[in-house]
């Protein structure tokens, strides 16, 4: 039985520990689910453990929007209080009090 517990919350606002960019957690896999092909392009110091939880998000940076699905070991909870300005992100989610974003439907 599969005893991860996730760290991040959905809506919740976190940026990545190594590179520039922050996002909006929008699903949260319990270990990893990607590609292994997505995994061996990581280059092998760097690959994540693959019994963690992985997060999507509505990922930004200084140039771009993407979704990114990062490890939970290389994210950490951003207190900026600074919002995403994601264009998916009026899709899923509503109000943003300072930390976390609330979704906008209620999920079963």
């Amino acid at each position: 039985m599969l005893r991860t517990r996730a760290k991040y919350n959905l809506g919740q606002v976190v940026r990545h520990r190594k590179h520039p960019f922050r996002g909006v957690v929008f699903d949260v896999d319990p270990e990893f689910e990607n590609t292994q092909e997505w995994y061996d392009s990581i280059p092998e110091a760097s690959r994540p453990m693959k019994n963690q939880p992985f997060y999507h998000l509505l990922a930004e940076n200084d140039q771009t929007y993407y979704v990114a699905y990062v490890s939970e070991q290389n994210l950490v909870a951003d207190y900026s209080g600074e919002p995403i300005s994601h264009p998916d992100l009026p899709e899923m989610f509503d109000r943003f009090d300072g930390a976390a974003y609330s979704l906008q439907y209620q999920l079963n």
